[in-house]
């Protein structure tokens, strides 16, 4: 059975007001950072793409990859199932990543299907496929599909985010995040746009990594 879908800003909101009642902490953050952005994308087979180009690679590189797909015409599902391998490296992709998108466009995964699918099974048919990992999996729950109670523990931005708010003597590891983010159902999804956004200010006023 499929929760609670974020869709609107007024989705978010409700979200963040439950998690500052809940925890004086959140409500400071939330202060702080002032109304928490929607962080919708749309998902399907491009949202994908871009996450496995993404991979161990600089913003920049994954945006020159992604360029070159789009001038060469392979960012469609069918073109990058049917290139040859040298097509592909000419727009940048390593053997790794040729690899992981044509399995990606050969898989036929029915996304119409995954938007009506329960959190769970999203995640176990996403990290079946070469190269998309358990992080891949969730944000793409998260961020693409909207559900409201999916959290990515093994987010590095969100441990950091969560050791200053929770004043933690240091970055939580994934299995302890995903225990901390038990206390912030049904909303794991706006806890995450709230430490996201609190890492993102902190950032920029103290250069943090």
């Amino acid at each position: 059975m499929v929760g609670r879908i974020i869709a609107t800003a007024a989705d978010v909101a409700e979200g963040a007001e439950w998690l500052a009642a809940r925890d004086p902490r959140f409500a400071a953050l939330i202060e702080e950072t002032g109304p928490l952005p929607l962080r919708r994308r749309p998902d399907g087979f491009a949202a994908l793409l871009d996450a496995i180009l993404g991979q161990q690679v600089s913003t920049a590189s994954a945006e020159a990859m992604r360029l070159k797909l789009d001038a060469a015409g392979l960012l469609d599902q069918a073109r990058v199932a049917g290139a040859a391998e040298e097509e592909l490296r000419a727009c940048g992709l390593s053997r790794q990543k040729i690899r992981y998108a044509q399995a990606l466009a050969r898989a036929g995964l029915d996304y119409h299907g995954l938007r009506a699918a329960p959190d769970d099974v999203v995640i176990a048919t996403l990290v079946a496929l070469p190269g998309i990992g358990r992080w891949t999996a969730e944000v793409y729950a998260l961020i693409s599909l909207g559900r409201a109670d999916v959290f990515a523990p093994g987010d590095l931005a969100l441990q950091e985010a969560a050791r200053m708010i929770f004043d933690l003597p240091e970055r939580p590891t994934e299995p302890a995040l995903r225990a901390m983010a038990e206390d912030w159902r049904p909303w794991r999804a706006v806890a995450a746009r709230a430490l996201w956004a609190y890492y993102r200010l902190r950032r920029k006023r103290e250069g943090i990594r």
